[in-house]
């Protein structure tokens, strides 16, 4: 059974992970206004990859026994100024998911919850690998400068991400 204060942050993560969710489907949206069929595709599998996250929250907190209420989100922005701007914001929307991530992790040890700690544990792994992967994509944006075609080349490469699993449908095994 998770402590109540334990609970009711873990709820709170759940909307963090579903407002990432809709925060990148706005980038997605984005994506497809500016004719970047890269960025959308780039955007919408992340979008999938966070509700996935914050499913496995609610799934968590079910399985201690609590319950995950879900809240009215946020509406996130409809508009960025260059495909730049929005990884750099998506970077510092993962810095802050990595500090709330660190947060629960310091109050799932306040309060001896190991079975918390190991299930936390994925998810700050987890944030490496979400603010490398914005880090680099800025980096590889950087590294066009203002060449003629730069953008069609990272959008390129974006397009060749690999499509994250639905969130809803379980994972085949062989």
């Amino acid at each position: 059974m998770l402590a109540k204060k334990m609970e009711t942050a873990l709820v709170h993560q759940v909307y963090e992970e579903m407002y990432s969710f809709y925060l990148y489907l706005a980038m997605a949206e984005y994506g497809v206004g500016e004719g970047m069929p890269g960025l959308h595709h780039w955007m919408r599998n992340q979008a999938l990859e966070e509700l996935s996250h914050a499913i496995k929250f609610m799934n968590y907190i079910a399985e201690k026994g609590g319950k995950a209420e879900l809240k009215a989100l946020q509406s996130p922005p409809k508009s960025w100024k260059s495909a730049k701007s929005v990884f750099e914001e998506a970077l510092k929307h993962e810095q802050h998911i990595t500090d709330c991530i660190n947060k629960l992790v310091d109050l799932a040890i306040s309060l001896k919850d190991h079975s918390t700690v190991n299930f936390l544990n994925w998810f700050v792994a987890e944030q490496v690998e979400e603010e490398a992967s914005a880090q680099g994509v800025i980096d590889m944006i950087k590294l066009t400068g203002n060449a003629p075609g730069g953008m069609f080349m990272v959008d390129r490469e974006l397009a060749a991400r690999p499509a994250a699993p639905h969130p809803l449908m379980p994972a085949t095994t062989v």
